[in-house]
């Protein structure tokens, strides 16, 4: 099977081409900027250049996006022009290609508002039946493009893949408090229990997902570390998060201790993948038990993978205030 990766130059899309190329599977790499992991290169918004990276291809998958941290610095066309015609160009050339399979990276910012409950709410609990209300042009593009892909699985039986995706990037926290408050380690490992993932976990679920697609058809599934939060735990985790995380994993503290490092006092959302690890049979290898294990034993918490992909940066530019803006400009009346 020949599978075109769109993307191939930022974190997820290398991250793919390196696990195929080392499993000697055939693949091609599709993205805007040139890299080593990279074999067409263009924009997915160009009909043309995408029809012609198709030849001999059997299977997309689809992560070129633009992100989150460009939703300031791009306009709300730029985002449309990328995530939704980019998306439709990518589908309609792997249907009149015979292309079989699709699997598209999405992402949990769809969920949007949905993840901030009320004030005096218990936490959120995230799974693939809430409904999304996204909150910014990022998540209304991503979430206009899965219904793209069930379109075209609808009227073309193309099987199509939508793996939401939690936090894989290594880069520092948007928000200038957790920034403030706590080491980057600390914060992401704070994160490990309920919004973020290693990469290589999400490589193994999108080559899952090339596997299963056949058999599943259409799918839109959470991809997230392994939370060890239960239900009944939402409302201590809006409140007092400390006290949960000692409940469900004691082992924490001392290492938290011998670190200074400190939980957040508040956890306002649980994505809960337990839908990918039954459908795709996806057993994810790092979550915050492991992740405390590496620390105890003065290991490198990041997979190996993680590591070699490290930090790519979204910008070609720094800014002064965080690795990126985030206060959106409203449009001005006239």
């Amino acid at each position: 099977m020949t599978v075109l990766v769109t993307g191939s130059a930022g974190h997820l899309g290398e991250a793919l081409v390196r696990q195929l190329r080392a499993q000697n599977r055939d693949v091609r790499g599709l993205d805007r900027t040139s890299s080593p992991f990279t074999d067409h290169v263009g924009s997915i918004s160009d009909s043309a250049l995408v029809r012609d990276a198709m030849s001999g291809i059997e299977a997309i998958i689809h992560t070129a996006t633009l992100h989150k941290p460009h939703v300031v610095t791009h306009s709300r066309q730029a985002f449309i022009d990328s995530n939704i015609t980019g998306t439709l160009n990518l589908l309609e050339a792997a249907y009149t290609t015979g292309v079989g399979t699709f699997v598209f990276t999405s992402t949990t910012s769809v969920f949007g508002d949905a993840l901030r409950p009320a004030p005096g709410e218990p936490a959120a609990w995230i799974t693939e039946q809430t409904r999304p209300i996204p909150k910014n042009i990022y998540g209304i593009t991503k979430l206009a493009a899965e219904d793209l892909c069930a379109l075209f699985h609808r009227l073309y039986d193309l099987n199509a893949i939508v793996l939401r995706t939690s936090r894989f990037f290594l880069e520092a926290d948007d928000h200038h408090e957790v920034r403030d408050a706590y080491a980057d380690a600390n914060a992401k490992t704070n994160e490990f229990l309920y919004r973020r993932v290693d990469i290589e976990d999400v490589v193994d679920a999108h080559l899952l997902a090339l596997e299963k697609a056949p058999v599943l058809g259409f799918d839109r599934l959470i991809i997230s570390s392994t939370s060890p939060f239960e239900k009944d735990d939402l409302s201590d985790l809006r409140f007092d998060a400390a006290s949960v995380v000692r409940r469900r994993c004691p082992e924490f503290e001392g290492e938290y201790a011998r670190r200074s490092w400190s939980m957040f006092p508040t956890i306002d959302r649980v994505y809960v993948n337990a839908c990918a690890r039954e459908r795709l049979g996806w057993r994810p290898r790092h979550d915050f038990r492991t992740v405390i294990d590496r620390l105890a034993r003065d290991q490198n918490p990041l997979s190996p993978l993680a590591q070699k992909i490290g930090i790519k940066g979204y910008h070609d530019r720094s800014f002064s205030d965080g690795p990126y803006p985030i206060a959106e400009t409203p449009i001005r009346r006239t």
